[in-house]
């Protein structure tokens, strides 16, 4: 590593206090980038106990003294509850399952960050997401990372030229037990430190009880889809297609003794519906209809197209028929039919490694989902 002295500061880290961003940081560091780090408050303790922000915040510090590089803090937690947390609330109130770390990328950590960032004088950000950015023919691609178990390209689908241009992405090409190993060669103190998972702001509180806090939740049926009674849930709200955890149904007279999955909410009514086996039929549908795509290029590739997709993180590549509508939305049509497709998750769509971008789902023709459908026409 150069001594030289630094200059200004081109680019900014957003530092979470965890093990990924501190070795974005390391990375720039040791390639002679002029850095500094900024660690993002996102959440406001909310006097459970359970908010870790002071804990990643000591974490941050001492990270960055370790390096040498000064440090920034922001308090974005009035933007969060406003761009991220409301529109999650409203979507669990309407039956349908939101990816608040979506949302976050595009208005917090790509946008408020990104600010920041230039009025501390910087061209760049960067971030511990697993991820690539490269420049073709005068478009900046959003690609996959290389680790593919870790690659985080489903959440940052919404992403756009203007944020691209300005982002680094230091562990795109590395592997997760690398990134380890380099925190750990380097003495850094979130080297072991166990990776965040789950939704940001619930951390590894009770998702029922955080819930019950904003929407008060009514009993209601669990019923069959052919329309049997066989108990009662605590909340609609609470469940998700294809879920099993938590619908504490014991042995039902006339049914097998098998597990029971969710298969469709009709909020209206307040009824959970629930059936058995993973692969239910009432759980497939094989085509999607989405609300207005996002395309990281700016526009479609054509009218009509082939690519594969994902409807959920980390599942596997499925190949399907995009038609683009004249209002922005997608018709999709999959190449075998899916299991458990969520209205309110995201649809991403790839073309290889390059991300092509995505849509909010809106819709599916599982058989439940287009019977509550017709009913409510």
């Amino acid at each position: 590593m150069s001594t030289a002295p630094r200059t200004a500061v081109r680019t900014v880290v957003g530092m979470s206090g965890g093990v990924d961003s501190s070795v974005a940081a390391l990375r720039l560091r040791d390639e002679d980038e002029p850095i500094a780090g900024l660690f993002m408050q996102n959440w406001d303790d909310d006097g459970s106990g359970d908010c870790r922000a002071e804990d990643d915040r000591r974490d941050a510090v001492a990270v960055s003294g370790r390096l040498g590089i000064p440090i920034h803090f922001r308090d974005f937690s009035g933007e969060y509850w406003k761009g991220v947390f409301e529109h999650f609330l409203a979507e669990y109130a309407a039956g349908r399952t939101p990816n608040p770390d979506v949302l976050c990328n595009r208005e917090i950590k790509f946008k408020h960050f990104l600010d920041a960032a230039r009025a501390l004088g910087a061209e760049f950000i960067a971030t511990g997401h697993y991820a690539r950015v490269e420049a073709r023919d005068g478009r900046h691609l959003l690609l996959r990372a290389v680790d593919r178990s870790k690659d985080q390209s489903y959440f940052l689908h919404q992403l756009g030229q203007a944020q691209l241009s300005a982002t680094k992405f230091p562990l795109g090409r590395l592997l997760k037990r690398d990134v380890r190993q380099m925190a750990l060669d380097a003495g850094l103190p979130t080297a072991a430190k166990k990776d965040s998972t789950g939704i940001c702001f619930i951390g590894e509180r009770d998702f029922r009880e955080f819930l019950g806090r904003y929407l008060p939740a009514r009993e209601g049926e669990m019923r069959t889809p052919d329309g049997q009674v066989i108990g009662r849930h605590p909340g609609v709200f609470y469940f998700t297609l294809g879920q099993r955890e938590g619908l504490n149904i014991g042995g039902v007279r006339g049914f097998e003794a098998a597990p029971w999955y969710v298969v469709g909410k009709d909020v209206g009514e307040n009824v959970l519906y629930v059936d058995q086996g993973s692969d239910s039929p009432w759980l497939h549908s094989q085509a999607l209809w989405s609300e207005a795509a996002h395309w990281i290029a700016g526009s479609p590739p054509a009218k009509r197209f082939e690519c594969t997709a994902q409807t959920r993180y980390r599942q596997a590549d499925e190949a399907c028929e995009v038609d683009v509508r004249d209002d922005g939305t997608l018709s999709v049509r999959f190449a075998r039919a899916q299991r458990a497709v969520t209205p309110g998750q995201s649809l991403v769509l790839y073309d290889g490694d390059v991300c092509l971008g995505g849509a909010v789902i809106a819709a599916t023709d599982a058989p439940l989902e287009e019977r509550l459908k017709a009913r409510a026409a």
